[in-house]
C-alpha cells in the first residue's frame, strides 16, 4: 500500500529524554502527546490519522492505528520518528479499515495490523508501507493482538465471539479458536510462561489460556468491565484495568490471585461523557520497566493515573489531550 508523508503534520519536539517517555494517544484530539517520565510535564505532539486507538514502539519508531470513529472508518497507520527528524507520515491500508491491534514483529522491520472492517491481521513492512500477508481471521472482528516471545504465533482476541484465536506466522495462517469469555478484548502474554491472558468485559473475568492448546487454565474475576491487560517486564503481576468499574486488578501471575484493587476515580471529580456514561473510564495500562510505576490512561477525566508498584496507590495524575486510550513507553536512547 501506498505511504505518504504528512508534511503539515505537528511534530513540534524537544530533544528526547534520556529516562524514555510515556506516549499518550488522545482519541478525540487525534493526536500522541509525549510525556516525561520525571514529572508528567508535555515534551511535545505529534498529530495522528483520526480516532489513535492503539500505539506501538521499536526504537526510535512509533506506529499508531488510525482506527477512526463510528462514522467514519479509519483506513491509515501513522508512523512517528521520536527522534524528530523528519514528520509523520502515514502507511495507507486501503480495504483493511478500523485498524486496531498493533504489535512490532522481532527484528522491528514489519508489523502486525487487526484491521476490523475487514477481519484480517496484515503483516506491514514499515520502511516501505507495503503489505506483505494479509491473514483472514474469519467470522467476527478481530481487536488486540499479540506475540509470543519467539515471534512464531499471534494471538487475536474477538469481542464479538468472546474468543481468542492463534495465528501461525511462518505459514500465515490461522490454526485455531477457542472461547475466552463474553467481550473477550484485553489480550496479553505473560512474560517468562507464555501464557496467554485474556479480559473478558462483558463476563467481568480474566481467563488464563495455555500456549499449547489454548485451553483455559484458569478464570479470575476482575468486574466492572475488564478492558485492558498487561504486565510487569518480569511477569510477576498481571495490570487489568476495569473501565465500568474505574479500578485496576492486580493479579500475582503466578498464583492467580488477587494482589490489589485499586480505586482510579477522583472522588468529586466531574467527569465527562464516554462511552459508559459520564465516568473515569480508564483504559490503557503499562508497567514501567524501570521504575516501581504503572501508569493508566483515564479517558473521562483527560488524565494519567500514576500508580506506585510499592505500594499499590495513586501517587500522581498528569493531564493529556481529549481522551486518552493507548499507552507506550519509549526505550532511553
Amino acid at each position: 500500500m501506498r505511504l505518504r508523508s504528512l508534511g503539515l503534520g505537528l511534530y513540534l519536539l524537544i530533544a528526547p529524554a534520556a529516562a524514555g517517555e510515556l506516549l499518550v494517544g488522545n482519541k478525540a484530539a487525534d493526536t500522541v502527546w509525549r510525556l516525561s517520565l520525571d514529572d508528567g510535564r508535555k515534551l511535545g505532539e505529534f498529530a495522528s490519522g483520526h480516532g489513535p486507538h492503539e500505539i506501538a514502539v521499536d526504537g526510535a519508531l512509533a506506529v499508531v492505528a488510525d482506527y477512526g470513529d463510528k462514522d467514519a472508518p479509519g483506513h491509515t497507520l501513522t508512523v512517528l520518528d521520536l527522534q524528530a527528524r523528519q514528520a509523520p507520515r502515514r502507511i495507507e491500508l486501503g480495504r483493511h479499515g478500523r485498524p486496531h491491534g498493533l504489535r512490532f514483529l522481532p527484528g522491528g522491520r514489519e508489523l502486525l495490523v487487526t484491521t476490523e472492517a475487514s477481519a484480517h491481521l496484515l503483516r506491514v513492512d514499515v520502511a516501505s508501507g507495503r503489505i506483505v500477508a494479509e491473514i483472514a481471521l474469519g467470522e467476527g472482528r478481530g481487536h488486540m493482538v499479540a506475540l509470543s516471545a519467539d515471534g512464531a504465533s499471534a494471538y487475536v482476541s474477538k469481542i464479538d465471539r468472546g474468543s481468542l484465536s492463534r495465528i501461525d506466522l511462518d505459514d500465515n495462517r490461522k490454526t485455531a479458536e477457542v472461547a475466552a469469555g463474553a467481550g473477550a478484548e484485553g489480550l496479553a502474554v505473560r512474560p517468562g510462561s507464555g501464557e496467554i491472558w485474556v479480559g473478558n468485559r462483558d463476563a467481568g473475568t480474566v481467563t488464563v489460556h495455555d500456549p499449547r492448546d489454548l485451553s483455559v487454565r484458569a478464570t479470575l474475576d476482575s468486574p466492572g468491565f475488564p478492558i485492558r491487560v498487561a504486565f510487569t517486564a518480569d511477569g510477576r503481576y498481571a495490570l487489568v484495568s476495569n473501565a465500568r468499574a474505574a479500578t485496576l486488578s492486580v493479579f500475582d501471575a503466578r498464583r492467580k490471585r488477587l494482589q490489589a484493587r485499586i480505586a482510579l476515580a477522583r472522588e468529586g471529580a466531574q467527569y465527562r461523557d464516554t462511552l459508559l456514561g459520564r465516568a473515569a473510564l480508564p483504559i490503557g495500562v503499562v508497567a514501567d520497566p524501570q521504575r516501581p510505576r504503572v501508569y493508566v490512561a483515564i479517558s473521562g477525566g483527560d488524565e494519567i493515573a500514576v500508580i506506585d508498584r510499592r505500594r499499590w496507590r495513586v501517587t500522581a495524575r498528569w493531564p493529556t489531550g481529549r481522551e486518552p486510550d493507548a499507552l507506550a513507553l519509549t526505550a532511553a536512547p
